[in-house]
Protein backbone atom coordinates (compact mmCIF):
# COMPACT_ATOMS: atom_id res chain seq x y z
CA UNK A 1 0.00 0.00 0.00
CA UNK A 2 2.98 2.36 0.93
CA UNK A 3 4.76 1.61 -2.85
CA UNK A 4 1.10 2.43 -4.22
CA UNK A 5 1.02 5.66 -2.42
CA UNK A 6 4.66 6.47 -3.30
CA UNK A 7 4.03 5.61 -7.05
CA UNK A 8 1.02 7.67 -7.17
CA UNK A 9 2.73 10.93 -5.62
CA UNK A 10 5.56 10.61 -7.80
CA UNK A 11 4.58 9.36 -11.03
CA UNK A 12 3.88 12.16 -14.20
CA UNK A 13 0.25 13.43 -13.39
CA UNK A 14 -0.33 12.81 -17.93
CA UNK A 15 0.92 9.19 -17.05
CA UNK A 16 -1.53 8.78 -14.20
CA UNK A 17 -4.63 10.41 -15.84
CA UNK A 18 -4.07 7.44 -18.87
CA UNK A 19 -4.42 4.96 -16.28
CA UNK A 20 -7.11 6.57 -14.72
CA UNK A 21 -9.16 7.61 -18.06
CA UNK A 22 -8.59 3.79 -18.93
CA UNK A 23 -9.75 2.19 -16.00
CA UNK A 24 -12.76 4.85 -16.11
CA UNK A 25 -13.87 3.82 -19.44
CA UNK A 26 -13.47 0.41 -19.03
CA UNK A 27 -16.32 0.61 -16.69
CA UNK A 28 -18.09 2.69 -18.51
CA UNK A 29 -17.98 -0.20 -21.49
CA UNK A 30 -18.75 -2.81 -18.81
CA UNK A 31 -22.03 -0.78 -17.98
CA UNK A 32 -23.09 -0.24 -21.48
CA UNK A 33 -23.07 -3.88 -21.73
CA UNK A 34 -25.43 -4.71 -19.37
CA UNK A 35 -28.19 -1.48 -20.16
CA UNK A 36 -29.98 -4.48 -21.75
CA UNK A 37 -31.03 -5.69 -18.78
CA UNK A 38 -30.59 -3.51 -16.18
CA UNK A 39 -31.97 0.06 -15.90
CA UNK A 40 -28.78 2.86 -16.50
CA UNK A 41 -29.89 4.68 -12.91
CA UNK A 42 -29.44 1.38 -11.43
CA UNK A 43 -26.22 0.32 -12.83
CA UNK A 44 -25.17 3.75 -11.79
CA UNK A 45 -26.25 3.16 -8.14
CA UNK A 46 -25.03 -0.08 -7.96
CA UNK A 47 -21.36 1.42 -9.26
CA UNK A 48 -21.37 4.14 -6.66
CA UNK A 49 -21.65 1.31 -3.77
CA UNK A 50 -19.55 -1.15 -5.06
CA UNK A 51 -16.80 1.88 -5.73
CA UNK A 52 -17.54 3.04 -1.76
CA UNK A 53 -17.29 -0.65 -0.43
CA UNK A 54 -14.00 -0.85 -2.09
CA UNK A 55 -12.24 2.25 -1.06
CA UNK A 56 -13.15 1.64 2.58
CA UNK A 57 -12.82 -1.55 2.69
CA UNK A 58 -8.41 -0.12 2.25
CA UNK A 59 -8.92 2.56 4.09
CA UNK A 60 -8.39 1.29 7.92
CA UNK A 61 -9.96 3.89 10.28
CA UNK A 62 -11.90 5.71 8.01
CA UNK A 63 -14.20 6.38 10.34
CA UNK A 64 -11.85 8.50 12.72
CA UNK A 65 -10.98 12.24 12.75
CA UNK A 66 -13.95 13.63 11.11
CA UNK A 67 -15.51 16.92 11.61
CA UNK A 68 -19.08 18.11 10.91
CA UNK A 69 -16.82 20.42 8.03
CA UNK A 70 -15.28 17.48 6.90
CA UNK A 71 -18.39 15.23 6.74
CA UNK A 72 -20.59 18.49 5.19
CA UNK A 73 -17.57 18.38 2.18
CA UNK A 74 -17.29 14.91 1.91
CA UNK A 75 -21.11 14.63 1.85
CA UNK A 76 -20.98 17.48 -1.08
CA UNK A 77 -18.66 15.69 -2.95
CA UNK A 78 -19.68 12.36 -2.99
CA UNK A 79 -23.22 13.53 -4.01
CA UNK A 80 -22.02 15.62 -7.09
CA UNK A 81 -20.07 12.51 -7.61
CA UNK A 82 -22.94 9.90 -7.38
CA UNK A 83 -24.92 12.29 -9.54
CA UNK A 84 -22.34 12.91 -12.11
CA UNK A 85 -22.60 8.83 -12.70
CA UNK A 86 -26.25 8.96 -12.61
CA UNK A 87 -27.05 11.41 -15.55
CA UNK A 88 -23.82 9.88 -17.35
CA UNK A 89 -25.08 6.54 -17.51
CA UNK A 90 -28.52 7.84 -18.52
CA UNK A 91 -26.84 10.01 -21.48
CA UNK A 92 -24.74 6.99 -22.53
CA UNK A 93 -27.49 4.66 -22.76
CA UNK A 94 -28.66 7.38 -26.01
CA UNK A 95 -25.76 8.64 -27.47
CA UNK A 96 -22.27 6.76 -28.25
CA UNK A 97 -19.40 6.41 -25.32
CA UNK A 98 -16.98 8.97 -26.75
CA UNK A 99 -19.26 11.59 -28.33
CA UNK A 100 -20.68 11.81 -24.75
CA UNK A 101 -17.42 11.99 -22.65
CA UNK A 102 -16.92 14.81 -25.43
CA UNK A 103 -20.12 17.02 -24.69
CA UNK A 104 -19.65 16.33 -20.89
CA UNK A 105 -16.47 17.84 -20.63
CA UNK A 106 -18.12 21.43 -21.05
CA UNK A 107 -17.73 21.46 -17.35
CA UNK A 108 -14.45 20.98 -17.01
CA UNK A 109 -13.86 23.68 -19.55
CA UNK A 110 -15.51 25.90 -17.69
CA UNK A 111 -13.31 25.37 -14.10
CA UNK A 112 -10.15 25.42 -16.98
CA UNK A 113 -11.40 28.77 -18.55
CA UNK A 114 -12.30 30.25 -14.64
CA UNK A 115 -8.79 29.50 -13.57
CA UNK A 116 -6.40 30.12 -16.50
CA UNK A 117 -4.45 33.17 -16.65
CA UNK A 118 -1.64 32.97 -18.98
CA UNK A 119 -1.42 33.31 -22.69
CA UNK A 120 0.21 30.03 -23.24
CA UNK A 121 -2.12 27.96 -21.05
CA UNK A 122 -5.14 29.88 -22.26
CA UNK A 123 -4.17 28.77 -25.97
CA UNK A 124 -3.97 24.82 -24.63
CA UNK A 125 -7.22 25.67 -23.59
CA UNK A 126 -8.46 26.85 -26.86
CA UNK A 127 -6.62 23.31 -28.62
CA UNK A 128 -8.45 21.16 -26.48
CA UNK A 129 -11.97 22.89 -26.42
CA UNK A 130 -11.64 22.56 -30.32
CA UNK A 131 -10.29 19.00 -29.90
CA UNK A 132 -13.28 18.15 -28.01
CA UNK A 133 -16.38 19.97 -29.81
CA UNK A 134 -15.01 17.94 -33.01
CA UNK A 135 -14.73 14.70 -31.15
CA UNK A 136 -18.73 15.78 -29.63
CA UNK A 137 -19.91 16.56 -33.24
CA UNK A 138 -23.25 14.62 -32.34
CA UNK A 139 -26.42 15.09 -34.13
CA UNK A 140 -29.18 16.46 -31.62
CA UNK A 141 -32.37 15.36 -33.46
CA UNK A 142 -33.31 11.68 -31.56
CA UNK A 143 -30.72 12.12 -28.70
CA UNK A 144 -32.60 15.65 -27.24
CA UNK A 145 -33.07 13.45 -23.97
CA UNK A 146 -29.40 12.43 -24.03
CA UNK A 147 -27.64 15.34 -24.53
CA UNK A 148 -29.75 17.00 -21.90
CA UNK A 149 -28.52 14.09 -19.05
CA UNK A 150 -25.13 14.69 -20.45
CA UNK A 151 -24.95 18.68 -20.23
CA UNK A 152 -26.07 17.75 -16.42
CA UNK A 153 -23.62 15.67 -16.05
CA UNK A 154 -21.13 17.71 -17.18
CA UNK A 155 -22.08 20.46 -14.42
CA UNK A 156 -22.14 17.66 -11.92
CA UNK A 157 -18.17 16.88 -13.25
CA UNK A 158 -17.53 20.56 -12.04
CA UNK A 159 -18.82 20.62 -8.87
CA UNK A 160 -16.78 17.27 -9.07
CA UNK A 161 -13.44 19.03 -9.58
CA UNK A 162 -13.89 22.11 -7.34
CA UNK A 163 -15.06 20.20 -4.37
CA UNK A 164 -12.65 16.89 -5.06
CA UNK A 165 -9.96 18.60 -4.73
CA UNK A 166 -11.00 20.11 -1.04
CA UNK A 167 -11.55 16.91 -0.20
CA UNK A 168 -8.37 15.41 -1.47
CA UNK A 169 -6.19 18.47 0.73
CA UNK A 170 -7.88 18.12 3.87
CA UNK A 171 -7.70 13.74 4.13
CA UNK A 172 -5.26 11.72 2.74
CA UNK A 173 -5.61 8.58 0.65
CA UNK A 174 -8.88 7.98 -0.55
CA UNK A 175 -10.95 8.00 2.97
CA UNK A 176 -12.86 10.75 1.65
CA UNK A 177 -13.77 9.98 -1.58
CA UNK A 178 -15.00 6.49 -0.13
CA UNK A 179 -17.03 8.48 2.65
CA UNK A 180 -18.40 10.69 0.18
CA UNK A 181 -19.06 8.03 -2.80
CA UNK A 182 -21.32 6.05 1.01
CA UNK A 183 -23.34 9.29 1.05
CA UNK A 184 -23.76 9.87 -2.22
CA UNK A 185 -25.25 6.41 -2.48
CA UNK A 186 -27.54 7.09 -0.47
CA UNK A 187 -28.90 10.31 -2.09
CA UNK A 188 -29.34 8.51 -5.47
CA UNK A 189 -30.70 5.19 -3.98
CA UNK A 190 -34.53 6.68 -4.92
CA UNK A 191 -33.24 6.69 -8.43
CA UNK A 192 -31.81 3.20 -8.91
CA UNK A 193 -33.28 1.04 -5.69
CA UNK A 194 -36.21 0.26 -7.33
CA UNK A 195 -34.98 -1.14 -10.66
CA UNK A 196 -32.55 -3.01 -8.73
CA UNK A 197 -34.49 -6.45 -8.22
CA UNK A 198 -33.07 -8.39 -10.90
CA UNK A 199 -29.10 -7.74 -10.33
CA UNK A 200 -29.90 -8.96 -6.38
CA UNK A 201 -30.80 -12.63 -7.99
CA UNK A 202 -28.47 -12.58 -10.45
CA UNK A 203 -24.81 -12.92 -9.00
CA UNK A 204 -23.43 -12.41 -12.77
CA UNK A 205 -25.25 -8.83 -12.90
CA UNK A 206 -24.25 -8.12 -9.52
CA UNK A 207 -20.71 -8.71 -10.09
CA UNK A 208 -20.46 -6.73 -13.34
CA UNK A 209 -22.39 -3.34 -11.88
CA UNK A 210 -19.78 -3.39 -8.51
CA UNK A 211 -17.08 -3.97 -10.86
CA UNK A 212 -18.11 -0.77 -12.88
CA UNK A 213 -17.90 0.69 -9.71
CA UNK A 214 -14.25 -0.45 -9.06
CA UNK A 215 -12.82 0.13 -11.94
CA UNK A 216 -14.26 3.94 -12.53
CA UNK A 217 -14.91 4.82 -9.74
CA UNK A 218 -12.27 3.13 -7.02
CA UNK A 219 -9.73 2.90 -9.46
CA UNK A 220 -10.20 6.12 -11.79
CA UNK A 221 -11.42 8.45 -9.31
CA UNK A 222 -8.68 7.41 -6.51
CA UNK A 223 -6.22 8.29 -9.22
CA UNK A 224 -7.82 11.61 -8.97
CA UNK A 225 -7.85 12.19 -5.53
CA UNK A 226 -3.55 11.77 -5.69
CA UNK A 227 -3.26 13.56 -8.65
CA UNK A 228 -5.47 16.79 -7.14
CA UNK A 229 -3.40 17.18 -4.13
CA UNK A 230 -0.24 18.06 -6.57
CA UNK A 231 -1.41 20.02 -9.35
CA UNK A 232 -3.57 22.95 -9.37
CA UNK A 233 -7.28 22.70 -10.17
CA UNK A 234 -6.52 24.56 -13.76
CA UNK A 235 -4.16 22.36 -14.95
CA UNK A 236 -6.56 18.99 -13.59
CA UNK A 237 -9.38 20.03 -15.66
CA UNK A 238 -7.19 20.71 -19.58
CA UNK A 239 -5.62 16.94 -18.57
CA UNK A 240 -9.39 16.01 -18.12
CA UNK A 241 -9.25 16.52 -21.91
CA UNK A 242 -7.24 13.34 -21.98
CA UNK A 243 -10.80 11.82 -21.36
CA UNK A 244 -12.68 11.88 -24.82
CA UNK A 245 -9.67 11.35 -26.29
CA UNK A 246 -9.37 7.42 -24.29
CA UNK A 247 -13.22 7.21 -24.58
CA UNK A 248 -13.20 7.13 -28.20
CA UNK A 249 -11.03 4.58 -28.34
CA UNK A 250 -12.32 2.54 -25.50
CA UNK A 251 -15.74 2.96 -27.22
CA UNK A 252 -14.08 1.36 -30.21
CA UNK A 253 -11.77 -1.08 -28.95
CA UNK A 254 -14.80 -2.74 -26.68
CA UNK A 255 -17.96 -1.78 -27.98
CA UNK A 256 -17.42 -1.56 -31.78
CA UNK A 257 -17.77 2.32 -31.93
CA UNK A 258 -15.23 2.96 -34.56
CA UNK A 259 -13.84 7.01 -34.70
CA UNK A 260 -13.94 8.84 -38.24
CA UNK A 261 -11.32 11.05 -39.35
CA UNK A 262 -12.74 14.40 -38.02
CA UNK A 263 -12.61 12.40 -34.49
CA UNK A 264 -8.76 11.36 -35.03
CA UNK A 265 -8.27 15.52 -35.70
CA UNK A 266 -10.18 16.06 -32.23
CA UNK A 267 -7.94 13.70 -30.56
CA UNK A 268 -5.19 15.30 -32.19
CA UNK A 269 -5.86 18.86 -30.82
CA UNK A 270 -6.92 17.51 -27.35
CA UNK A 271 -3.47 15.68 -26.90
CA UNK A 272 -1.18 18.80 -28.46
CA UNK A 273 -3.40 21.38 -26.10
CA UNK A 274 -2.70 18.88 -23.00
CA UNK A 275 1.07 18.98 -24.10
CA UNK A 276 1.84 22.74 -24.62
CA UNK A 277 -0.01 23.83 -21.52
CA UNK A 278 2.12 24.81 -18.35
CA UNK A 279 3.53 21.79 -15.89
CA UNK A 280 2.85 23.84 -12.44
CA UNK A 281 2.58 21.80 -9.69
CA UNK A 282 1.61 22.61 -5.56
CA UNK A 283 2.91 21.02 -2.97
CA UNK A 284 1.45 17.56 -2.23
CA UNK A 285 -0.68 16.65 0.99
CA UNK A 286 2.22 14.37 3.07
CA UNK A 287 1.13 10.72 3.11
CA UNK A 288 1.05 8.78 6.94
CA UNK A 289 4.25 7.11 7.42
Amino acid sequence: MRRSSRILSTAPPEALFVVSALSQYIGAAIAVTVFDEVEPQTVAWFRVIGAAIALLAISPGFHRGWTKRDLIGAGVFGTATALMNLFFYLGIARIDLGKSVAIEFLGPIAVAAAMTRSARNGFALVLAVIGVVTLGGVEIGDNTLGVVFILISSAMWAAYIVFGSKVAQVRSGVAGLGVGLAIGSIVIAPAGAPWSGPVWVSPTLLLLCCATGVFSNAIGYGIDQYVLRRIPIRRFSVLLATLPVTAVFIGWLLLGQTPSGLDLVGIGLVLIGVAVQERDEIVAVPEPS
